[in-house]
């Protein structure tokens, strides 16, 4: 997957802690998370699979995005990982 803007989920298990953010590399990103690389949030509670992801057209829109899902309520996180990704599936192998 090339560089384009996008929105992503990744979760420590099923059900478990939810991390969204925003990049223009998202392989190179979850590669990042997935190996601890920086210091934060995803490394202190084991947040590695990469279970929702939005691609954008600019970096604008994506953080926007980024942005309002951030400030839903848990259970509408939920519902736009499994309308996706039923299974939970780390979708990591689908974009290298």
């Amino acid at each position: 997957m090339s560089k384009q803007p996008c929105v992503y989920i990744i979760a420590s298990r099923r059900n478990g802690t939810l991390y969204v953010g925003v990049t223009s590399n998202l392989a190179q990103r979850v590669w990042e998370h997935k190996n601890d690389v920086v210091e934060g949030f995803t490394k202190k509670y084991k947040v590695h699979s990469l279970v929702w992801f939005e691609l954008h057209e600019s970096m604008e829109s994506a953080t926007v995005r980024e942005k309002a899902i951030k400030e839903w309520k848990r259970r509408w996180k939920l519902e736009l990982i499994e309308s996706g990704n039923q299974d939970w599936r780390d979708l990591y192998d689908d974009i290298v």
